[in-house]
């Protein structure tokens, strides 16, 4: 179950300092001990000494737990504000115990009461401030006793003014300002209590360090169980991310293998049919023989391609094949082959050719593919136009077909191809259009950029 004070003190108002063992100006390493020494210092002035009076409010409680929920809405709204409530009602407490322990109704004692109460309330906006005042107001509270005969140094009113300052600060802060917070008030209780003894029947301060340590234990228990909760939290959390993602990754994987052994599949049987059809015909002509050699050697570019792309999924030891990627270099080769399939292509070149990065030149030769193939499917017997531009900020594409004309119907498509162009278009940072043109035909514009090379490979 989480407490108020869970939800409302979950940060601290210290900072972790790391430091490390040095050499002084003269070149020798100092002793352990003196960097022990150095490193206790420099951890108590961070934490007590730097900027105490600091301004860290208190955050409002989380209402989100299952509990909460389960409370009005109006209720809820009021619950944030809880554990300034119960920090306040601790000084009313401490307000009353004073005015009772230092017999009550004199103006001097009801002054100590509202100090107590105003200490403990300063904890909710400057709890280290709150600290130093709770120990500055112990002997100015002392000098108002009716008896000196009565517990010194600490009286009723302050043991418990600063048993709760030490105990909520603790909260508000970490383990290792607790710890310095109580060794400073056990100096300044044994010291006072040696020192300005007098007449003092009876002395508390090993009662109240008993006390204060068992409440500064159960508060550091308490922040090593919320930050062993935070963390389990956050790995619950990781986990439950990464299982999600491996099971996306799977299924990805299922699907990759099943998509590579199908088209594979029907691939090699595109590519054995052709070769063996002109064996099938007697005396076949010369075009038809042309024809299904055509059909094969894309059936098996195919096939190589698919294999590259999807055959990683088939082994975790599955090697790239070493074949280069394409390029825009080898766009002719893509237009011959297209128009041996059927299509009629021109292409177009301006501006001064040049090589691009491998991302940009491979992305601009599957966009000019895909942008084919769909003319392909879609328009059958229309001509088809290439332009490549090399232009100063990039590379500039256009890829425009006719309307479809003769007797074969356009093939159906899913619209993978467009979505594909704009992946790849989109992972470089570039523009793209794709739209039906006013004769029925359909362009594939694309800005693919380049940055422009620096001056030292200008140089280069």
């Amino acid at each position: 179950m989480t407490t108020p004070f869970a939800a409302a003190y979950g940060s601290g108002v210290t900072e972790t300092t790391q430091t490390q063992t040095t050499r002084p100006a003269g070149g020798r390493p100092r002793s352990p001990e003196l960097q022990l020494a150095m490193d206790v210092s420099q951890g108590l002035r961070q934490d007590l000494f730097h900027d105490p009076f600091a301004l860290h409010p208190l955050p409002e409680m989380r209402v989100d737990g299952p509990l909460m929920r389960l409370l009005p809405p109006r209720l809820r709204e009021w619950a944030t504000r809880l554990p300034h409530a119960l920090v306040l009602l601790a000084g009313v407490m401490a307000f009353l115990i004073s005015l009772a322990g230092n017999g009550g109704g004199d103006p001097a004692q009801f002054l100590t009461g509202l100090l107590a109460l105003g200490t403990i309330a300063l904890t909710l906006i400057r709890p280290i401030g709150a600290f130093w005042v709770s120990l500055a107001l112990t002997p100015f509270t002392a000098l108002f006793g009716n008896d000196w005969n009565e517990d010194w140094p600490w009286r009723p009113g302050a043991f418990a003014t600063h048993l709760v300052v030490l105990t909520v600060v603790a909260m508000r802060t970490r383990p290792r300002t607790a710890a310095w917070m109580w060794g400073v008030t056990a100096v300044y209780g044994l010291v006072v209590e040696f020192l300005f003894r007098g007449n003092a029947y009876y002395t508390n301060t090993m009662p109240f360090l008993f006390v204060s340590a068992l409440a500064l234990l159960v508060v550091t228990v308490w922040h090593v169980r919320r930050e062993a909760a935070q963390e389990v939290t956050a790995q619950q959390t990781v986990t439950a991310h990464e299982r999600s993602r491996r099971t996306l990754l799977e299924e990805r994987t299922t699907i990759a293998r099943e998509l590579h052994d199908v088209v594979a599949h029907h691939m090699s049987v595109v590519a054995i049919q052709a070769e063996a059809a002109p064996y099938r015909v007697e005396n076949p002509p010369p075009e038809l023989e042309y024809a299904f050699k055509v059909i094969r050697e894309n059936a098996v570019v195919a096939l190589s391609e698919l294999r590259r792309v999807l055959g990683v999924v088939r082994a975790e030891d599955y090697e790239a094949p070493d074949a280069p990627q394409p390029k825009l270099a080898d766009l002719n080769r893509l237009l011959s082959n297209v128009r041996d399939a059927g299509l009629q292509v021109d292409s177009t070149v301006t501006g001064a050719v040049r090589e691009l990065p491998q991302g940009v030149e491979l992305s601009a030769y599957r966009i000019v593919q895909e942008a084919l193939s769909n003319s392909l499917r879609h328009a059958p017997g229309a001509s088809a136009e290439v332009e490549v531009s090399y232009v100063l900020g990039g590379l500039g594409l256009r890829i425009v077909n006719g309307p479809p004309t003769g007797l074969v119907k356009p093939s159906p498509g899913a619209g993978h191809g467009i979505a594909g162009m704009r992946e790849r278009v989109s992972m470089l940072d570039g523009q793209m259009t794709a739209e039906a043109t006013e004769d029925g035909g359909y362009e594939v514009a694309v800005f693919l950029p380049v940055p422009s090379a620096g001056p030292a490979e200008d140089g280069a």
